[in-house]
């Protein structure tokens, strides 16, 4: 274990520990933007940067590894006002739409911006006018809110293994797109716009239906296979709008699939089954769930009766519970007397 002292307090922790992990567990808030805990250090927003005992100047918190007997100091007025210019330059090349915002309410810079009193930006210069992009099927890009800290780039790099988008050109012109700065072309996980910590990136179909702070967030499960990922519904006026999840769960550790984040509007389609369909006279009608049910149990019995228990299979979900699929298969087995079970785990 390595001993340190930050702000005055002294913390152990593990070889390799950084210093805003050690801040971390003293429960020391020390600002980011682009720091997330699931993604390597990257220190590109040098928002972290505190003072070290001996050291010349100020370090990043989130990639300085944590030292025997170092002391930390995190949050002096010579590091605050540090930090501040810091925003000051990042809000320099920043569209002040907050009113109108999607993220406004959930934005991690229009915090920090409250937090060390940004009232005005004092580096006056070119900004970039970038058009929205609508072209993505999921996702609204507007890259005027981008404030270049790769949370992005690395989700889709070390998360997914896709490497869709990375920075391209260079100096002023530098921005986060994909080969030849066209429509993003991968299979629409989402994960990039959970980790923006800005308006940068959108779910279209939330955009102008509220923001985050309007929405009743409710954590479930997600049915769309076996793995039981954490999802977060947002609804408002008792709409589902939106999906997301946090990243304090043991399963997906706040990642979702294309499925689990955007496969929710076939919930208000005007051609969804709503109840159970048996036939009649050859046509499909409407009924209850008893009465398909005792339709599918009268069913069976004849063809076990007919010929045999060998007649009947059963294909259970990959969506159902393991106590669900463990009750089926005792249905065919133990009630039917059937082997013939199997599974669809290939969605």
């Amino acid at each position: 274990m390595i001993n340190l002292n930050i702000d005055g307090k002294d913390v152990s922790v593990k070889e390799g520990a950084t210093i805003l992990e050690a801040a971390q567990q003293l429960g020391i808030n020390i600002p980011t933007l682009c720091y997330h805990p699931q993604l390597c250090n990257y220190g590109g927003c040098r928002v972290c940067i505190v003072d070290v005992e001996g050291m010349r100047k100020p370090t990043t918190s989130c990639t300085t590894p944590a030292a025997q007997g170092m002391v930390v100091k995190t949050n002096t007025p010579q590091i605050r006002a540090q930090r501040k210019t810091v925003l000051d330059l990042i809000l320099s090349d920043h569209p002040y739409e907050c009113m109108t915002c999607q993220a406004n309410g959930a934005c991690t810079l229009q915090d920090l911006a409250y937090d060390y009193e940004v009232h005005e930006v004092r580096f006056r210069g070119e900004m970039h006018n970038y058009p929205l992009d609508w072209d993505s099927p999921f996702i609204l890009r507007d890259y005027r809110k981008c404030i270049m800290c790769a949370r992005c780039i690395r989700t889709c790099d070390e998360v997914m293994g896709v490497g869709e988008i990375d920075f391209i050109n260079r100096g002023f012109k530098a921005k986060v797109s994909n080969a030849y700065d066209g429509p993003l072309d991968c299979e629409f996980c989402g994960n990039c716009v959970s980790v923006c910590p800005v308006g940068a990136l959108v779910n279209k179909g939330s955009f102008g239906k509220g923001r985050d702070y309007q929405f009743t967030k409710t954590d479930t499960i997600c049915t769309y296979c076996g793995c039981g990922c954490t999802l977060t519904m947002k609804t408002k006026d008792g709409q589902l709008v939106d999906v997301d999840s946090h990243d304090n769960n043991t399963v997906n550790h706040g990642w979702l699939c294309a499925k689990g984040r955007y496969g929710h509007e076939f919930i208000y389609e005007e051609g969804r089954l709503r109840t159970p369909l048996i036939k009649k006279d050859g046509k499909h009608v409407e009924a209850t769930w008893d009465e398909a049910l005792d339709l599918v149990a009268s069913k069976m019995k004849e063809a076990k009766q007919k010929y045999g228990p060998d007649s009947v299979a059963g294909l259970s979900s990959a969506k159902c519970t393991n106590e669900e699929n463990y009750l089926f298969q005792k249905l065919l087995r133990a009630g039917i007397g059937t082997n013939n079970v199997d599974h669809c785990a290939r969605l």
